[in-house]
C-alpha cells in the first residue's frame, strides 16, 4: 500500500492519510453566514470519500473581511451550532477536519453593497492587477482584526474543528500585508520583512493565548507572488522559516497575490501533463529541506504516483488537492482500490469561473449546467 494512505500526525492530530482536501470557497452558505445543509452534504461526501484531512474554506473572522454574500462567517458566537453539524457529520464518517480563519483585505468588494469600502495595507495607484475603490487599514483596526482571529479559533474549537488554518496567501489581507508591492506603509506594520510579517506573528499569538499549546494551528502561506515586483522566493521561504520557528504546526505552501488570469495565479488550468502537476514542489522541496515542520503541498496534484514520490522524497509530508475533489469527492477511495486511477478533473477550471460569477462551486463533469 502506498505510503500516501498510511496515517500521519500533527501535532497531537491524527490523521488516517496524508489526503487533504484543500480549503475550497464553495458558495453553499445561507446569505447571514450560517453553515446550509448543502454544505453539511459537501463534507460528508468528502469525509465519506476517504480523504484523511478537510480544510473548510475561507470563514471569515470580521465583518470587513467579507467577500461574498454566500460565505461563511466566523465572526460570532451565533455560527457555532451551524459548525458543529459539520464536525460531527465528518468525525462520524473517519475523518478530521479543520476550518480556514480569512480576512479578505481589499478583496471584500462585496462590502460596498452595505457602503463599506474594503480595508487594504496600502493605497497602490495603478494596480494593473486590481481595479476597485478601497482605503487604508489603521492601526487599530489592525488589532480589531487580529483579535478577530483569535476569537474566530475559539469558536472553531468550541465547534468540534480539530484545527485552524489562517489563510496567509493569495490575494487576501495577510498576503497584502506580506508583499512590498500592496504593503507601502511606513509604521511597525511596513518596510523591512520582519515588519510585513507583523501581522501574521501577532495572529498567530493571538489565536495561541486563547486556544492553548495543545490545539493544532496551520498556516496557507504564500512564498512568491504570481508577477514580476511582487513578493519574491527568497523573502518567502524566510518567511517560511519564520513562521514555522514562531509556532505553527503545519505550513501549505502555495502563492501569494495574484497577477494575470489563470496564468498568474494559484489555480493554473489545463493541467494535462505529468510535466506541469505539482507547480509548487521545488518551492515545497527547498522549504521542507529546512524545516521540521510538517508541509503540506498543493497546486496541480493529479497522478498519485507523482504524489507517493514527493512524500517518499520528504519534499512534502501530506498532499493537498482541490479542483479534484469537486469532481470526485471519494477519490482517496478510488485510489485505494485502484492506484492506476486517472482523475475525471481536466483542470478547465469552469469550477473557478462558477465563483467569480456568484455561483456555489460545481463541476461540468459531474453538475448539469444551466
Amino acid at each position: 500500500m502506498s505510503i500516501l494512505f498510511d496515517p500521519f500526525t500533527i501535532r497531537n492530530l491524527e490523521i488516517r492519510n496524508r489526503f487533504v482536501r484543500s480549503a475550497t470557497y464553495d458558495g453553499f452558505a445561507n446569505e447571514n453566514g450560517h453553515v446550509s445543509d448543502a454544505q453539511i452534504k459537501l463534507f460528508s461526501d468528502l469525509a465519506d470519500g476517504g480523504a484523511g484531512l478537510i480544510i473548510a474554506g475561507i470563514a471569515y473572522v470580521h465583518y470587513t473581511g467579507q467577500i461574498s454574500p454566500h460565505q461563511n462567517s466566523i465572526a460570532g458566537d451565533e455560527f457555532v451550532s451551524g459548525f458543529e453539524k459539520v464536525t460531527k457529520a465528518v468525525h462520524e464518517r473517519g475523518a478530521k477536519i479543520a476550518i480556514q480563519l480569512f480576512h479578505g483585505g481589499k478583496e471584500a468588494k462585496y462590502l460596498k453593497t452595505k457602503n463599506i469600502l474594503p480595508l487594504a495595507p496600502s493605497i497602490v495607484d495603478n494596480d494593473p492587477y486590481y481595479s476597485g475603490e478601497y482605503r487604508e487599514i489603521t492601526d487599530s483596526e489592525i488589532w480589531e482584526v487580529i483579535n478577530a482571529f483569535g476569537d474566530g479559533a475559539i469558536r472553531a474549537k468550541a465547534a468540534g474543528f480539530d484545527a485552524v488554518q489562517v489563510h496567509g496567501a493569495h490575494a487576501y489581507l495577510l498576503s497584502q500585508f506580506l508583499s512590498p508591492f500592496t504593503n507601502r506603509r511606513q509604521d511597525q506594520w511596513g518596510g523591512s520583512l520582519q515588519n510585513r510579517l507583523r501581522l501574521h506573528y501577532e495572529i498567530y499569538k493571538n489565536i495561541r493565548k486563547k486556544v492553548g499549546e495543545d490545539y493544532p494551528v496551520f498556516i496557507k502561506i504564500g512564498v512568491q507572488d504570481g508577477f514580476i515586483g511582487g513578493l519574491q522566493l527568497d523573502e518567502g521561504k524566510e518567511s517560511a522559516k519564520l513562521l514555522a520557528k514562531l509556532g505553527f504546526d503545519s505550513l501549505e505552501i502555495s502563492q501569494g497575490l495574484r497577477g494575470k488570469r489563470y496564468v498568474e495565479t494559484e489555480y493554473k488550468a489545463h493541467i494535462d501533463s505529468l510535466n506541469k502537476e505539482a507547480y509548487y514542489r521545488e518551492w515545497c522541496r527547498e522549504i521542507k529541506s529546512q524545516l521540521d515542520v510538517p508541509i503540506m503541498i498543493v497546486g496541480g496534484l493529479r497522478t498519485l504516483s507523482l504524489m507517493e514520490e514527493i512524500v517518499q522524497n520528504k519534499e512534502a509530508d501530506c498532499v493537498s488537492l482541490c479542483r479534484p475533489f469537486i469532481c470526485e469527492p471519494g477519490l482517496v477511495n478510488d485510489w485505494e482500490t485502484n492506484e492506476h486511477k486517472k482523475l475525471k478533473c481536466i483542470s478547465c477550471n469552469k469550477c473557478v469561473d462558477a465563483i467569480y460569477k456568484g455561483k456555489p462551486i460545481n463541476c461540468i463533469l459531474t453538475t448539469p449546467q444551466i
